[in-house]
């Protein structure tokens, strides 16, 4: 069970200790001549940030992109893992790639998840994160009622240089082993928040249950016409439905409506502020950390079948060939005809005999519904939209949150029907506000740059593969046709190393176009309800609707900070979502010590190689316990060489599970001495 425990008190903690300095250490990389003259000529001065080390040392990770410096533990000056810093150069002769903080100018580290460890008089916090560079020293009379063991939340209360930080707890989270505790350790280490506070509680609980006739004004009614909405089994919020039909002249009308949130989270409300700071739903196996508060996001918000609901729609025309002839964006109110899920619309398009009489008055729509999307899917394909065939995983639960499975997620017919129609509706939106010239938060998604497009091809070129195209300026085409190409055997390996030569996709002010999708054009628009670009490009779509381009003023000097955050809260939404999901195969492997499995390579490090199994859990054999000895890390061609033997990626090998700690899994080869290894 978790308990809070808060203090009022304050004041500075004295440190019970100083960190130990390790004996100097060279950096891995060695930086560019020192450039400081001696005899007090102004020093270099440097920003970025700490990359620290346990034992005390650091890096100095650069603004500029430069290499990286090496920060002894007496020259940290306070700062930890993640701080921003002012640092300069020294000039010692055996440290010409060396530096020391002048000064911290951003604290990462205000809260800290950690364990705590009670020792005689005071005790200390053992940080989760690793890099965070040090321990918390807390007085007893600082820590809440901890005890030792306990998973902890501790607010750091002075850094003294040269010494522990000083903290006190504020939360207790329980002892690790009790379920859940986990989880929040996660949840709390990214400074996510299951609750909101009350002033956005009050506001929401002041919005309607119920869409009422006064509302309809200017809008277009849709209640007519045959909607519904797909989603999955498990699904609570719905927001976005779909609607299908052919037009005199044999056109396709597709029609996508998103829930208007934007008409209930007004700008610069307490609602709109909290939406902005979360910027996303967080989504774990067990629970969800909503953007917004349940009212609107399972309520008044989600397109629920049979009841009224406000919407932004975009109605498309497509000709036979899956081409946009024409498009409108309204103001509209709908009423869902069926909640739908993924499994129902496969089965019914498969030929389910029940489902299809039961559904009768859906199956032609349906079938044109899958028609059409395979023509959009076809036409992507010809454009050079690049399709990658990676394996995600479904997280099996109990009762008690407990993993009882890890499988396989299987793509149906009904989750490429909804995608495609929703790349269709987030192109033509992005296409529309380009050409009105409106400021907009636009998805893009870079070209690779040319060092990694170049380090793939001596990749695939080692395999005995071709990639053509240009590398200096590579085109989605490319990859698209190398991807189409790839036999099964190294379709897998490839599309793994393709895809870490892709740049990250991220929010934008300007539109730069989406080289993943191959669309010139391209924005979020259909999840208002979990991301906050697309809530922001609502309210500007709806402010052109009423009062035309004079709208657009008021955003300008907005969408760039909101796409900056938006960007920043979706990777650490990604960072935490991953690192559960690894608690939670951990969890599961935790019974499986001593079975055996086949696996396939899925990374290579100069300290091991990581090995996939088919359910996708992801396990490590170091390089020390590989057979032999003497191996020797190729980076660029993802392999681990000894004179007797080398691993690469994509290789296949037998395991046996190993050790599995809190959320890492050990592997062992199976009997390496009868395996078939890559010779060299």
């Amino acid at each position: 069970m978790s308990k809070a425990k808060k203090k009022n008190k304050s004041g500075t903690a004295k440190s019970g200790g100083k960190n130990r300095s390790p004996k100097c250490a060279k950096s891995k990389k060695q930086a560019v001549a020192f450039r400081a003259a001696k005899g007090g000529a102004e020093t270099e001065k440097l920003t970025g940030r700490i990359d620290a080390s346990s034992k005390g040392f650091g890096f100095l990770i650069r603004d500029d992109g430069g290499d990286d410096l090496f920060i002894p533990a007496r020259d940290m000056n306070s700062a930890l893992g993640g701080d921003r810093v002012v640092a300069e150069r020294t000039g010692r002769s055996k440290g010409a790639g060396e530096a020391r903080v002048l000064e911290v100018i951003e604290r990462a580290n205000e809260r800290v998840v950690g364990t705590y460890c009670r020792d005689g008089n005071y005790g200390f916090v053992v940080a989760d994160n690793s890099r965070l560079g040090t321990d918390i020293f807390v007085k007893n009379e600082l820590n809440g009622g901890a005890e030792n063991g306990e998973k902890v939340v501790v607010k750091i209360l002075s850094y003294p240089p040269l010494r522990r930080p000083d903290g006190e707890i504020i939360e207790i989270l329980g002892y690790p082993d009790e379920a859940g505790v986990d989880v929040l350790s996660i949840i709390r280490a990214h400074d996510l928040h299951e609750k909101f506070p009350l002033g956005v509680i009050e506001e929401s609980e002041r919005i309607p249950d119920r869409v009422t006739e006064e509302m309809f004004a200017g809008r277009k009614d849709y209640r007519d016409e045959l909607i519904i909405t797909i989603d999955g089994d498990d699904s609570r919020d719905f927001d976005d439905a779909v609607t299908l039909s052919r037009t005199k002249d044999g056109l396709y009308r597709l029609g996508v409506h998103i829930a208007d949130v934007a008409e209930y989270v007004g700008r610069g409300t307490k609602l709109d502020k909290e939406a902005y700071a979360r910027g996303t739903s967080v989504y774990f196996p067990d629970r969800v950390i909503p953007m917004l508060p349940e009212k609107l996001s399972n309520g008044i918000c989600s397109l629920n079948e049979g009841e009224d609901r406000l919407t932004l729609s975009v109605i498309m025309w497509f000709d036979n060939m899956g081409g946009i002839v024409r498009h409108k964006i309204r103001e509209g109110i709908i009423r869902s005809r069926a909640r739908m899920t993924y499994s129902q619309v496969a089965a019914i398009l498969s030929g389910d005999e029940e489902l299809r009489a039961r559904y009768a008055f859906l199956v032609p729509m349906l079938e044109e519904m899958k028609l059409l999307a395979e023509l959009l899917r076809n036409r992507r394909t010809e454009r050079g939209n690049i399709e990658f065939d990676i394996p995600e995983c479904k997280i099996v639960l109990d009762s008690k949150g407990r993993t009882t499975d890890v499988v396989k997620s299987k793509q149906l017919v009904s989750h490429k029907i909804i995608e495609e129609f929703m790349l269709a509706c987030n192109e033509t939106v992005a296409e529309r506000f380009v050409r009105e010239k409106a400021p907009f938060v636009f998805r893009a998604h870079a070209a690779p740059p040319a060092e990694k497009v170049q380090a793939l091809v001596s990749f695939v070129s080692a395999l005995g593969l071709s990639f053509k195209g240009n590398l200096n300026a590579p085109q989605s085409i490319d990859f698209a046709r190398f991807l189409a190409s790839l036999d099964s055997n190294v379709s897998g390996v490839v599309n793994r190393v393709v895809l870490r030569s892709m740049s990250k996709a991220a929010y934008e002010p300007n539109n730069a176009g989406h080289f993943g999708l191959a669309a010139p054009y391209y924005c979020h628009f259909t999840s208002p309800i979990r991301r906050y670009p697309d809530l922001m490009i609502h309210r500007i779509i709806k402010d052109f609707l009423r009062n035309g381009e004079k709208a657009f003023k008021k955003y300008v000097d907005v969408v760039g900070e909101v796409a900056k955050r938006s960007s920043e809260r979706e990777k650490l939404a990604e960072s935490a979502e991953r690192k559960v999901d690894d608690l939670k195969k951990a969890e599961y492997m935790r019974g499986k010590i001593g079975e055996r499995y086949s696996g396939i390579i899925s990374g290579v490090t100069e300290w091991g190689i990581f090995v996939e199994l088919e359910n996708t859990v992801e396990g490590l054999i170091r390089t020390e316990n590989l057979p032999g000895g003497g191996y020797v890390f190729n980076a660029e061609l993802f392999r681990l060489d000894s004179p007797s033997h080398t691993f690469k990626l994509g290789d296949s090998v037998d395991i046996e599970v190993e050790k599995v700690t809190a959320d890492r899994v050990s592997f062992k080869l199976q009997e390496p001495e009868k395996q078939s290894f890559t010779p060299r």
